[in-house]
């Protein structure tokens, strides 16, 4: 089995985006404490909860990036675009409702709106010849 590489450039973007998901995944589940402590976030107390919580977010990008890569079918970026730009509305009304605005929350604002523009944008077909 060869590693696959896509050949267009539009597959490409998509790609990256799979491949940020997965990296950001790793570094969330196998470093939960510095990517709380990046995001603003802390335990309280004693409870350790929110470790397991940063953990099984992190497995859930790096499997779904890993699959993305590895699979590279156009439902399946689909799917991450969507995840993405559900995961940016949901920012979106946050920002709103929550008393949410902060420059932390626009930039992570910005990323998942990219993250999930790049996958979908290839399997709608926006970057066809």
């Amino acid at each position: 089995m060869e590693f696959y590489f896509p050949e267009t450039f539009a597959e490409q973007l998509a790609f990256c985006s799979a491949a940020f998901t997965a990296l950001a995944g790793l570094v969330i589940m196998f470093a939960p404490g510095y990517a709380m402590q990046l995001f603003g976030l802390q335990p309280r107390g004693d409870r350790r909860d929110g470790f397991a919580e940063q953990r099984s977010v992190g497995g859930f990008y790096l499997g779904f990036g890993l699959a993305a890569i590895m699979l590279a079918q156009d439902f399946i970026y689909m799917a991450l675009g969507a995840a993405f730009a559900m995961a940016a509305f949901a920012r979106v009304v946050s920002l709103l409702s929550d008393k949410g605005s902060t420059i932390l929350n626009y930039l992570l604002l910005v990323v998942q709106a990219a993250l999930a523009a790049l996958p979908l944008a290839y399997s709608l077909g926006f970057f066809a010849a």
